[in-house]
């Protein structure tokens, strides 16, 4: 990931890698930011492990997803869910133990990767919120947005980013539309 910044700069506010999969919360510069950084990294980790193992095939699993989220407790909720995700997958007892996770490194004084600074100020209080459980609604409303690849925030947010990037077909109910039930036939 440090490599993948040298190549494109890609402010990361939050991350959590996981033994199987990877959570980021980034803040792209420029169009394609994201594709070129995502290409870069998982190209060249791919081309390493190969080496390294004496193996071919995938090493990931299907493509990266990514939306946009409101700039507000929107993001703080996104956060951390990211930087609860080891402590969610009972890897560690505390969310701030997990090495591999922004928590961690906000706590340390040269950490492995650099964060930007999030655009809202995290609260003194941050790493024992982030150790308490999110709610249902929390979690179905994130994980919906990352599966769908909607837009995270409030209704009206959604809708008008949604419209504004092209992305309506992200707002409709999945599957094909329920046929309406017949009466009993006579």
């Amino acid at each position: 990931m440090v490599k993948a910044q040298e190549y494109v700069e890609l402010p990361l506010l939050a991350a959590c890698l996981m033994p199987n999969h990877v959570h980021l919360v980034v803040r792209p510069v420029g169009e394609g930011d994201i594709a070129r950084w995502m290409q870069w990294l998982f190209t060249t980790h791919a081309l390493h492990y190969h080496k390294k193992y004496c193996t071919t095939g995938h090493v990931w699993q299907g493509r990266y997803k990514h939306f946009v989220v409101q700039d507000d407790h929107y993001l703080l909720t996104l956060f951390r869910y990211v930087e609860r995700n080891a402590l969610r997958a009972r890897l560690v007892t505390q969310a701030q133990d997990w090495r591999w996770g922004s928590l961690n490194w906000r706590r340390q004084c040269d950490p492995p990767i650099a964060l930007t600074p999030p655009p809202l100020a995290l609260p003194s209080w941050w790493t024992d919120f982030v150790n308490q459980p999110q709610t249902a609604a929390e979690l179905d409303a994130i994980r919906t947005s990352v599966n769908r690849q909607r837009p995270f925030g409030d209704p009206e947010w959604i809708e008008k980013e949604a419209r504004t990037a092209g992305l309506g077909q992200t707002l409709c109910s999945v599957g094909r539309p329920r046929r309406p039930r017949s009466g009993p036939i006579s």
